[in-house]
């Protein structure tokens, strides 16, 4: 009815908070004025006029006194076939009946014909879950048998708090001959005595969300209409695999993996030390459709702009973060988590989507980008939207619209620190979505960058995206929605300014492939990890990669940063053994400088390392040093770097991150050689052994093991363990644990979901972060 919130029903508690502001459940129960405790029957009626004297009323109260009702179930009235009291009369004609809906079944069962034919079967509950675009069935139990002659029948679905047919929020369904596609109609299918079954359709362009359903029955002479409010609601959602649909993905095994895979891989660390955790995004979970609902409803976006999946994932992208509008996650990058949870210790989206629901709305302390990503994925699968979490390694992140990374020295080869407010993170993680872009030219649909870490405002609010992944690789930055900031992460060139003696800047050196490395998701049916970095951007150093830096630099505020070419003949990088440095040992690096010119060369590089959060923040320099070099003619010298484990082991903060600078100017030319390099500290991995046989409703253990692998204590460890289909999510506290010393738990439960799954656990300890494992156990049947 107008006026009317509607929202999902079920048995779970989640949203069953008094005071909800917007409410996030309904119970259809009307209060309606007017309405008489017991209808004379239209048949009854006219035989009552036509003969007084056999159908007087049963005493004299008026029928004009009006009650106020409340209607919790509407009576099942019998059939009625009435004859006069002589027995002479006819028997009346079933069509005189005033035609009324007794019940509605939305044949929602999980296992039944709707919820399969629509992929939603595995969602929790049983609810009537819809994909737009597709047919669906329900059952009408009427009064009496229905008359296509004289009969007529509607249905009504609303949604939103002010329904209306003119915003596509109050559609009125038809009963038609002949379904035609791209449209709401219904059509009877089969009838069986006083029960018909529809089949209705919808347009792929339906608004998503809840919706409520009434019947309303009429007849072609003219009787007064009735109306029956359905007890339940439905829920309409994207469809990936409807072609009408601007998110249809034309892949089994991606729709498979980015719509219905509720686990994945999120990546970490540094390019040459690419780590890697399990996460449950858990989109089918208990309360997570809910939840995903009522983040809809939070928002200030408009019931009737739900249609569209580009306006969806704006919305969300702010949503997700509660920097402006008390959205899910709160970001701290401080390091100081005592009033929550570590970010590092979240390894679900499920336990923050239920406490920010049940909480009404409350922001979840505390995320960081990984977090931001994992729980974007959950609510855009959830709802439809294909998509999948992306990590950018060497993640720039440009602060004034110049495209480009800069960085400012003073005239001794100082960094300028108050001017550098550009960064490079270590890693960031965003998301693609998959959705045609009809309101971009040809060609730009597909994946879309959407990044929910709030960094920078997007019309006045924290958000980024959609951004199209093909308008990015190809330098077109005047693209909405925000592409010139997903460029500069991924294909930014670093720029290095000295100050001149006027106080003007000089630019000095350009490292054109510092930026957007080793881009990677999981991969598509399988837990490797799948390198997309092509999809971003062309082949670092082509032609067509220059062609695009250059054309976006051109929309930016330094469009003329290129007119000048750069000589060079020293170059220097930093290499790493293996999989690099391991926490809780000395950090051992390489620098190789190399001449490639015919002639001698020395230079003077200043190295510097610094504690550094992984948003590309410096905490503080821990280690100085000058490392004189010289060159013979193409000579290459490799010089070995330490940092003692001592000098590092109070400094680290998240991610155990560190960056060393490298800087200096070659003698004979002039030429500045300058070079940053990000790594970290390896942390080791929770071992997860599986303990017994899995079958379904039998218990079962897993053993985690985690060792120290620095010699000082670590204070206040914690675990937490979850498995989708095996148990509940859980903390629990283990307290200190000496140095290199080991600690064995040993987890008892029982699963309920056949097939495979995954037991995932991760160590919350505010001196060592970034430690997980996870175990993949195969359920049998019972």
């Amino acid at each position: 009815m107008p006026g009317e919130r509607l929202t999902v029903r079920g048995t779970s508690e989640v949203g069953r908070f008094p005071g909800a502001a917007p409410p996030t459940r309904v119970e259809l129960t009307i209060h309606k004025e007017g309405e008489k405790k017991q209808e004379e029957g239209g048949c009854r009626r006219w035989f009552r006029k036509m003969c007084p004297c056999c159908c007087k009323r049963q005493n004299s109260t008026s029928y004009d006194v009006t009650d106020k009702v409340e209607v919790i179930k509407p009576p099942t009235p019998e059939p009625v076939k009435l004859k006069p009291e002589n027995g002479d009369a006819k028997e009346m004609e079933l069509e005189d009946i005033k035609l009324s809906v007794r019940s509605v079944d939305l044949l929602s069962s999980k296992t039944g014909q709707n919820r399969k034919e629509h992929h939603t079967d595995l969602y929790h509950g049983d609810e009537l879950i819809l994909r737009r675009g597709q047919t669906f069935q329900m059952e009408l139990e009427l009064n009496r048998p229905f008359n296509a002659a004289t009969d007529k029948l509607h249905l009504d679905l609303k949604t939103g708090s002010l329904p209306m047919v003119s915003k596509g929020t109050h559609v009125i369904i038809p009963l038609v001959g002949h379904l035609e596609d791209e449209r709401w109609e219904a059509k009877i299918v089969e009838e069986t005595g006083n029960k018909i079954k529809l089949s209705v359709n919808s347009p792929a362009s339906a608004v998503i969300g809840l919706y409520g359903l009434s019947v309303t029955t009429s007849s072609l002479r003219g009787q007064t209409s009735t109306t029956h409010d359905s007890d339940n609601n439905i829920v309409m959602l994207f469809n990936p695999w409807c072609e009408e649909d601007t998110v249809f993905l034309d892949d089994d095994e991606e729709r498979e993996e980015y719509v219905l895979n509720d686990t994945g891989r999120i990546y970490y660390g540094t390019e040459k030390q690419i780590g890697a955790r399990t996460w449950n995004f858990g989109q089918f979970h208990e309360g997570i459709l809910e939840a995903c609902l009522f983040i809809l409803e939070r928002s200030d976006m408009a019931p009737s702009g739900r249609w569209d999946p580009v306006n969806v994932v704006r919305v969300l992208s702010a949503m997700i973060n509660a920097q402006d509008d008390s959205g899910v996650l709160v970001g701290n990058w401080s390091g100081k988590y005592a009033d929550g949870v570590s970010p590092s210790a979240w390894s679900s989206s499920v336990e923050i989507l239920r406490k920010y629901h049940t909480s009404n709305g409350k922001p979840v302390c505390y995320g960081q980008c990984w977090v931001f990503s994992g729980v974007t994925t959950t609510v855009l699968r959830c709802l439809g939207i294909p998509a999948r979490s992306v990590t950018n390694f060497q993640s720039a992140h440009d602060t004034d619209v110049s495209l480009t990374t800069d960085v400012y020295l003073d005239e001794n080869m100082e960094p300028i620190d108050h001017l550098n407010s550009d960064s490079i993170w270590n890693f960031h993680v965003w998301n693609d979505c998959w959705m045609a872009r009809p309101d971009l030219p040809p060609g730009y649909g597909g994946w879309q960058a959407v990044d929910s870490t709030p960094q920078e405002t997007s019309q006045g609010t924290f958000r980024c995206g959609p951004a199209s992944v093909n308008g990015i690789r190809t330098g077109q930055v005047y693209l909405k929605h925000d592409t010139p900031f997903v460029f500069a992460e991924v294909n930014s060139d670093k720029i290095y300014w000295q100050r001149n003696l006027d106080g003007t800047y000089s630019q000095v050196h350009v490292e054109k492939k510092a930026v957007g490395h080793c881009i990677s998701t999981k991969a598509v049916g399988s837990d490797e990890r799948a390198d997309i970095t092509h999809l971003y951007k062309h082949q670092e150093g082509s032609e067509e990669e220059r062609i695009a830096v250059e054309t976006a630099s051109r929309y930016g505020s330094k469009p003329d940063v290129y007119s000048t070419a750069m000589a060079e003949d020293v170059g220097v990088e930093v290499k790493m053994e293996g999989e690099g440095p391991r926490m809780g040992t000395d950090a051992k690096l390489s620098i190789v400088v190399k001449n490639l010119s015919s002639h001698p060369r020395r230079t003077t590089l200043h190295s510097q390392v610094a504690v550094m959060y992984y948003t590309g923040v410096l905490r503080g320099t821990i280690k100085k040093e000058q490392i004189p070099v010289e060159l013979l003619p193409n000579e290459e010298k490799t010089i070995d770097w330490v940092l003692p484990y001592q000098q590092y082991q109070n400094q680290l903060v998240d991610q155990a991150a560190l960056m060393l600078t490298l800087s200096g100017r070659v003698s004979e030319t002039q030429q500045v050689l300058a070079n940053q390099t990000t790594f970290r500290l390896r942390t080791p991995d929770l071992t997860i052994t599986p303990l017994g046989e899995a079958v379904v409703g039998k218990e079962m253990a897993a053993k985690i093991i985690f060792t120290n692998p620095m010699p000082r204590t670590l204070k206040d460890v914690m675990f937490r363990v979850e498995g989708l289909g095996l148990q509940k999510g859980h903390e629990v506290v283990v307290g200190d644990v000496g140095g290199h010393a080991t600690v064995t738990l040993t987890e008892h439960f029982v699963p309920t979901q056949p097939g495979p799954r995954k037991l995932v656990a991760s160590l919350d300890c505010k001196q060592l972060t970034q430690v997980h494992g996870v175990a993949n156990i195969v359920v049998l049947e019972q």
